[in-house]
């Protein structure tokens, strides 16, 4: 009589056992969780930003009371100086967990991990307008050789693949290398970035609905430039996914 043999699954968690990973958080093994090198417990604390955003640029709102009465209600922010983009949306606060697979995704180069999370921006982009194309942030040549690989694209990929749309990261160039963002205040991020992107092929954009892809979104100094250059150059719209978004 024939044995059913081994499925891939079973096989995973025999070696799990045997040459358990732990996890990066609490030391824990990594028996079941969906994503690699972090436990089901502490992914399982991930906050994603499902509650009352920004109509705009989805900042997170500590209480739905902002948009109890009026729908349209912009975070400060907006309010201020209308962003370039016209909606941006964010799986999940950056912080533990999600913070954590974006370093080992970044600096750890855990390249398997891009398809992985490119999974958990589908429900932020997918609330979004329906897209011609997506794009990536890009990275300047220093920087990718340096790295080795953007980890933008590697997200912006698997989007483009569940989600049908066509992927483009030829359209938008990162022109001028930069600081690191991170090191930067809020004001100095913007100058900073101010004219590090550019299109070379506009007809490649023009008319267009791009759906922008990044992985992390902080004052949204970087975004908005892309989506400046983007409308400068043709797009008819701009709109940004970001994996995590910091306070």
């Amino acid at each position: 009589m024939e044995g059913k043999g081994w499925s891939g699954k079973t096989f995973f968690r025999i070696l799990q056992v045997l040459f358990p990973t732990f996890c990066r958080l609490c030391s824990a093994p990594v028996l079941e969780s969906p994503v690699p090198w972090i436990c089901g417990a502490c992914w399982g604390k991930v906050r994603w930003l499902t509650g009352p955003v920004c109509p705009r640029c989805g900042f997170p709102f500590p209480s739905p009371e902002a948009l109890a009465h009026s729908p349209g209600h912009l975070c400060g922010s907006c309010r201020g100086k209308e962003p370039p983009f016209s909606l941006a949306r964010t799986a999940g606060a950056h912080e533990g967990a999600l913070r954590e697979a974006i370093h080992l995704l970044k600096y750890g180069r855990r390249h398997s991990l891009g398809k992985t999370l490119g999974r958990f921006l589908l429900p932020c982009a997918g609330a979004l307008p329906a897209s011609d194309i997506v794009v990536p942030v890009p990275l300047h040549p220093s920087r990718l050789r340096h790295r080795g690989f953007n980890q933008s694209l590697l997200l912006a990929d698997a989007v483009s693949g569940e989600m049908g749309v066509p992927l483009d990261y030829i359209a938008l160039e990162r022109v001028r290398p930069t600081r690191p963002q991170v090191e930067l205040t809020p004001d100095e991020r913007k100058a900073n970035i101010r004219g590090a992107f550019a299109v070379r092929r506009p007809e490649r954009i023009e008319d267009k609905t791009v759906l922008l892809v990044d992985d992390v979104f902080t004052t949204g100094a970087t975004v908005s430039e892309c989506a400046r250059v983007l409308r400068k150059a043709g797009a008819n719209e701009v709109v940004v996914a970001t994996l995590s978004r910091s306070a």
